[in-house]
């Protein structure tokens, strides 16, 4: 898998859980200490998170680390 496959599918899994949970962007990305802002850009693939980031938003979606990693969940 390359890179921008992976970031792809974190991205989009990241938005489809936060719709699926009903959470703002806003809401999830309080709970995952960082900005609406770049939660934006993350969802948007126009950023590229870091592995602990990465790990905050699959604590705040309550999500195992390996889910964002497979197909569209």
């Amino acid at each position: 898998m390359d890179k921008d496959t992976i970031l792809n599918r974190i991205a989009e899994n990241i938005r489809l859980v936060r719709l699926k949970k009903h959470y703002t962007q806003e809401q999830l990305a309080e709970k995952a200490n960082i900005t609406q802002k770049y939660l934006n850009l993350i969802e948007k693939k126009k950023a590229n998170p870091s592995i602990v980031i990465v790990v905050n938003l699959c604590e705040a979606l309550n999500i195992d680390l390996n889910s964002l990693l497979t197909d569209i969940v």
